[in-house]
Order: structure tokens, then C-alpha cells, then sequence
């Protein structure tokens, strides 16, 4: 029986920023391990784009999972569709050979949280048909695709960051300057009373 996986992510950027970002995630800091990146099929329908790409990724595994498989690479299917008016981009992603030692599916739903965030719902499917080691395979999957997500976060968001460089509101700074000013007048004030207490002390 496969194994689940679930998890969210809150972006910190509007969905139109996400669905724009999604397709200039690589190359990024983390995202080493992927080699290469070609759309297969793109077009739209009823308002939405659907969009087939094949994706060549490093396929590093442990010494004791070399008995299985030992390939450098695997190739990687990935679907989505992106709905503008509704403002939902799901993907589903799913690797190509290999599927009897380990098959990995997984699924993520974008949506707009308020004006400025997106909420991406991750999900994932891990399974083994490999006779006496499927438990120990699986575990091992989902262990690293939960370590993988979190740098797929990262890597994106670090892509976002650059796309669309957060700019502090300018009433927001001149509010912090004048707390600035007001916190070293207090300060001076606070100086100058403790050196008048002194001298009069004396």
C-alpha cells in the first residue's frame, strides 16, 4: 500500500506572482540536481492553459539501494494546468521508469490566500513493488521527498524573491524614522537628566 504525504506552504506572494513564478523555477541555489527542462505539449482550452513538460533529474541513492537501481538520472513527467479567472494552478508530477522499485506522484494545488500570499496544498503518493523490501523502500521515499519539498520551497521562493523584490511602502519608513528620531531625542533627554542629577548630587 502506498504511502502519503501531505503539507502546506504559504508564499508570501500573490497567486498571479506564483503562477507567473512557477515557470522560471530553475535554475535556482537549490536546484542543483536538475539537469534539464522541455516542454512536451502546451495549449489552451476552455480558458485554462494545459501544459506537459519532461524533466531530467540526478537520481542519487544509498549504497544499499544501488542493488535496485543505479541509474545517474531519471526523468520526470509534469503536467499542470493553470486557471486565471479562478485563480488555481494544480501540477502533478510522476517519475518515468524505475515505477516498480519506487513510483512517486504527487500532486500541488495553488491558491490565492488574501491580495499578497498563496497556499500551496502538496500532496504525494510513494510506492514500492520491490518483494520483502516495499516497507523499507517507501519510508525511505517519503523520509527523502519531505526533505526534497523543503528545498523546492526554498529554491522557489528564492526565485520570487528576485522576480518581484519586496518594497517597504514609504509611509511605512518615514513611521520608523520618526520613531527613530523620537526613541534618540527620548534618549538624549534621559542623558541629560541623569548628568543634571549627578552634578546636583554633588
Amino acid at each position: 500500500m502506498a504511502r502519503y504525504f501531505e503539507n502546506t506552504t504559504v508564499f508570501n506572494f500573490s497567486w498571479d506572482q506564483v503562477a507567473l513564478g512557477y515557470w522560471r523555477r530553475y535554475p535556482n541555489p537549490q536546484s542543483s540536481h536538475v539537469l534539464s527542462e522541455d516542454t512536451w505539449s502546451r495549449y489552451v482550452k476552455d480558458g485554462c492553459l494545459y501544459t506537459k513538460r519532461l524533466l531530467t533529474k540526478t537520481n542519487r541513492v544509498p549504497k544499499w539501494g544501488e542493488r535496485f537501481f543505479n541509474a545517474k538520472s531519471v526523468k520526470i513527467i509534469e503536467e499542470s494546468i493553470v486557471d486565471p479567472e479562478k485563480k488555481v494552478l494544480i501540477t502533478y508530477t510522476r517519475n518515468l521508469g524505475y515505477t516498480k522499485v519506487m513510483s512517486v506522484v504527487e500532486r500541488v494545488e495553488y491558491r490565492p490566500s488574501g491580495a499578497s500570499q498563496t497556499v500551496a496544498l502538496r500532496s504525494a503518493w510513494v510506492d514500492s513493488q520491490v518483494f520483502g523490501f516495499s516497507r523499507a523502500i517507501r519510508a525511505f521515499g517519503v523520509d527523502r521527498f519531505r526533505k526534497n519539498a523543503s528545498h523546492m520551497v526554498n529554491g522557489f521562493n528564492y526565485v520570487l524573491s528576485n522576480m518581484f523584490p519586496r518594497q517597504v511602502p514609504q509611509h511605512t519608513v518615514t513611521h520608523t524614522l520618526k520613531e527613530m528620531r523620537e526613541a534618540a531625542a527620548a534618549a538624549t533627554d534621559r542623558a541629560k537628566a541623569n548628568v543634571l542629577s549627578s552634578v546636583n548630587r554633588t
